[in-house]
């Protein structure tokens, strides 16, 4: 499944946000309904073969790969690419000290 798809089980638990930055494989229509009717802003670029092109903050969306770089620091963790913990709560805590490593560094 794809993210797009398994997106819609997070809808209940997502926290309160001004805008989601989002990359073209999020582009739909009801992905942006479901988005908007929460009162989050939309910024996710428009695929090139819609027919209606959605107006999206360029400026804000380049900010994007800072969250994007974040995520490739930690999966350079061994520990955290392959998730040899079993539990989830382990796992949890193994991310964050990583991501508070690469935070400091």
């Amino acid at each position: 499944m794809s993210d797009h798809k398994g997106a819609v089980l997070l809808f209940p638990s997502l926290p309160r946000a001004k805008v989601l930055l989002g990359g073209k494989g999020y582009d739909s229509d009801w992905f942006r309904a479901a988005l908007e009717s929460q009162g989050i802003d939309v910024c996710i670029p428009p695929k090139a073969n819609r027919k209606v092109q959605y107006y999206y903050d360029k400026q804000l969306y380049r900010q994007r790969h800072k969250v994007e770089n974040m995520f490739g620091r930690i999966k350079d963790w061994r520990r955290v690419a392959t998730r040899y913990d079993r539990c989830a709560h382990t796992f949890m805590s193994a991310i964050s000290i990583a991501a508070t490593v690469c935070y400091w560094l």
